[in-house]
C-alpha cells in the first residue's frame, strides 16, 4: 500500500509539472527562434506571488568553452544596477547614514559637483537618484586591451561633474549621477561600494550569484559579453560602477524582484521595511506622460496593468526586469549581446500569465524639429569649458530651422537634426573638443542649449560614433551670448 501511494505521488507530480511548463512553452520556442537569429544565450526567471513559477537558461554562456547557459549563470546587467545600488542608499538612509534630501554635496570629497545653474541645496541625493539633479548624458568604457583606465571618482567629478539644467527642471538619464552615488555609498559606509553591498545587501538576501563586478570565485560563472559579428567583447569597466556594474544570475535577480514585491522569502533579512519599498516605487520625476522614475526603478502608469521596472543595454549587455506590483509579479530576461529580444520575451511572459498589457492610452505624438522663435534666431557666442580650458563655440540660428556652429578656429560645420522646443535648440555637429578622453574614437557632438535671458547654455556633448564596441558620452558645459 505504501509503494501504491508513492507511486501516485509521483505520477500527479510528473503530470503536474509539465501542465505548468506548458503555458510558457510558446515562449521557450520564442526564444529559440532569438538564439537561431545569432543571440548567443537567454535566460529568463519568472515569480509570482513568492513563488519562483519558471527559471531557465537557453545557449552558450560562452561559446567558445562551450558552457551553456542556466538560470544560475552570472549576466552583467547593465543599467539594472541601478535598483539594485538604490537598495543599499535606502539601507544607509534607514540608519541614518544618508539623509535624501540634503545636498550631495555634503557627501562628497574635495571634488564637489559644479553647480553651472542652480543652488546647491537643491542638487540633493534624491534627485540624483531620480535623474533630475541637472547632471548630463554620460558614458565612459573602458576595455581591458586598451592602455586607458578609469580615474579616481574624485577626477571624474572634476572633469565631468557639471549641473548644466536647474535641478528638477527636468529628467535627464544620467549614469554619471549613479557613478557618484556608489561613491556616496562608499563614504558613508567606510568601506568599498563592492563590499558594502555584498555584506549589507546580497547576503542578506540569499543573492550568493550577484556582485559588484566578477566578485572572487566566480570567473567561471558568468556570461561572455559578445559583439554585434558574434565575438567576445574584451572586458571593460566604467567609471560611472553604481550605474552598470553589477552581475547576477536570473535566479538571484528574481528573487531580489521578490523582495521588492515585498514577497520576502525566509532566507531573506528584512534589509529595508516596506515603507522604505514604496518610496522607492513612487516616482518623483516625471520622463513623459504617466512615465516617471523614483529612486532606482522605472515606473508606467500607462499599462493596464502598472509596472516598476529597469531595463540595461551596453556593449554584449540587453536585460530587463519587470514587477507588476497589483499581481505580485516579477519577470527577469537576460542576454549576453545587444538585442531587442529580452523586451520582446518580457511582454510575452506576462501575456503568458495576464490578459494582454495593452496601454490605457496611446503615447503622445513626438513634437517635430519646428522652427525657432525671435528669441532663439540669430547668431550666438561663447565657450564650451572642458577639463582642459574653453573652447570658444558660435551658433548661427537661421528663421528657416537651419543651424551652424563654429568651434574654436575649426571649420563651420551644419547642425543636423536641428530641433527647437520650449526655448531649447538640440542637434549634431562636428568639430573637437581636444580632449584626450573623447578622442581615443570618432565622435559628433551633440548640442543641448536652453534659452535663459540672453543666454542659451547646457551641454555639447561628445558622443562616440556606433562601432563594434560601445563608446562614449561626455558632455561639457557650454554656454553662449546673443550677439
Amino acid at each position: 500500500m505504501r509503494n501504491a501511494l508513492c507511486w501516485i505521488v509521483l505520477l500527479l507530480a510528473a503530470l503536474a509539472r509539465p501542465a505548468a511548463a506548458d503555458s510558457f512553452e510558446p515562449v521557450r520556442n520564442s526564444i529559440r527562434g532569438h538564439l537561431a537569429k545569432g543571440v548567443p544565450s537567454i535566460a529568463v526567471a519568472v515569480a509570482r506571488d513568492g513563488k519562483i513559477l519558471w527559471e531557465e537558461g537557453f545557449g552558450w554562456a560562452d561559446r567558445e568553452s562551450r558552457v551553456e547557459a542556466t538560470a544560475h549563470t552570472m549576466y552583467s546587467l547593465a543599467s539594472i544596477s541601478k535598483p539594485i545600488l538604490a537598495t543599499g542608499l535606502m539601507v544607509l538612509r534607514e540608519r541614518g547614514r544618508i539623509d535624501l534630501d540634503r545636498p550631495i554635496n555634503d557627501y562628497l570629497g574635495d571634488a564637489k559637483l559644479k553647480l553651472r545653474l542652480g543652488k546647491q541645496a537643491d542638487v540633493t541625493v534624491r534627485r540624483v537618484a531620480n535623474h533630475s539633479s541637472g547632471l548630463p548624458l554620460h558614458y565612459h568604457f573602458f576595455y581591458r586591451d586598451e592602455p586607458y583606465r578609469p580615474p579616481a571618482m574624485d577626477e571624474t567629478i572634476r572633469r565631468y561633474g557639471n549641473i548644466v539644467t536647474m535641478p528638477g527642471e527636468k529628467y535627464q538619464y544620467s549614469n554619471l549621477g549613479y557613478g557618484v552615488l556608489d561613491y556616496v555609498i562608499s563614504r558613508a559606509s567606510g568601506s568599498s561600494y563592492a563590499d558594502f553591498m555584498r555584506q549589507q545587501v546580497f547576503l542578506p538576501l540569499g543573492l550568493d550569484r550577484m556582485s559588484v563586478g566578477i566578485g572572487p570565485g566566480r570567473e567561471k560563472h558568468h556570461a561572455t559579453r559578445y559583439g554585434p559579428d558574434g565575438q567576445p567583447i574584451p572586458f571593460y569597466d566604467f567609471d560611472h560602477v553604481g550605474a552598470s556594474a553589477v552581475y547576477a544570475s536570473a535566479h538571484d535577480l528574481v528573487r531580489f524582484a521578490m523582495f521588492h514585491l515585498k514577497a520576502r522569502l525566509p532566507d531573506q533579512k528584512p534589509i529595508l521595511p516596506d515603507r522604505a519599498i514604496d518610496e522607492m516605487q513612487k516616482p518623483t520625476a516625471e520622463q513623459s506622460k504617466g512615465v516617471g522614475y523614483g529612486i532606482g526603478w522605472a515606473t508606467n502608469a500607462n499599462q493596464r496593468y502598472p509596472t516598476v521596472s529597469h531595463a540595461g543595454g551596453m556593449g554584449g549587455v540587453s536585460t530587463i526586469l519587470t514587477l507588476i506590483p497589483s499581481h505580485r509579479i516579477a519577470v527577469v530576461v537576460l542576454a549576453n549581446s545587444r538585442t531587442d529580444a529580452p523586451g520582446l520575451i518580457q511582454r510575452e511572459i506576462v501575456s503568458a500569465l495576464l490578459p494582454e498589457q495593452a496601454p490605457l492610452r496611446a503615447s503622445e505624438d513626438q513634437a517635430g524639429a519646428g522652427r525657432p522663435g525671435p528669441e532663439l534666431a540669430g547668431a550666438w557666442a561663447g565657450a564650451v569649458h572642458t577639463y582642459k580650458g574653453e573652447v570658444p563655440l558660435t551658433l548661427w540660428v537661421r528663421e528657416s530651422g537651419e543651424v551652424e556652429a563654429r568651434l574654436g578656429n575649426q571649420e563651420k560645420t551644419l547642425v543636423t537634426g536641428a530641433r527647437f522646443r520650449e526655448g531649447a535648440v538640440e542637434g549634431e555637429t562636428k568639430g573637437d573638443l581636444g580632449i584626450e578622453d573623447s578622442n581615443r574614437r570618432p565622435y559628433v557632438l551633440r548640442l543641448s542649449l536652453k534659452r535663459r535671458g540672453s543666454m542659451l547654455n547646457g551641454a555639447v556633448t561628445a558622443v562616440s560614433l556606433p562601432g563594434r564596441r560601445a563608446g562614449d558620452a561626455l558632455s561639457h558645459w557650454a554656454e553662449l551670448r546673443k550677439q
